[in-house]
């Protein structure tokens, strides 16, 4: 295990999400396989986003054209919660969704804004028109 890469992936984490979403979500990996929790943690978080380079509202960004060009749901909660958390406007994360519809297409497009629009409500997130 490469510590210096994990302290740095934590401390990242810690400050994309908050210490109760980071720590349910590596713990609950970590139950299941300890090599996987360590593994997420290490390299995406690291060795990447700790890189200098882009900073967090940038790497926000991609992150977010990337699942929705990948149908990746299920990993959008987590990345837009950091995306608000790092600065991102509400509006410039419906704008990167709605920037992928050529790309993705509608079905992967308005599904992350589905749950683009669950994670405003619950944060109490308004767009403005």
């Amino acid at each position: 295990m490469d510590s210096k890469a994990y302290e740095r992936g934590m401390e990242m984490l810690h400050k994309m999400v908050g210490p109760d979403v980071m720590k349910g979500t590596v713990e609950r990996v970590a139950k299941f396989s300890p090599d996987m929790a360590r593994l997420v943690v290490e390299f995406p978080f690291g060795s990447l986003y700790s890189r200098p380079g882009l900073d967090l509202k940038q790497r926000s960004l991609i992150t977010i054209s990337s699942l929705v060009t990948q149908g990746a749901v299920d990993q959008m909660d987590f990345h837009i919660h950091a995306a608000l958390n790092a600065g991102l406007t509400p509006n410039e994360i419906v704008e990167a969704v709605m920037h992928c519809l050529p790309y993705a297409g509608f079905p992967k497009s308005l599904g992350a804004l589905g749950v683009v629009i669950r994670i405003f409500e619950e944060r109490g997130v308004t767009v403005e028109a």
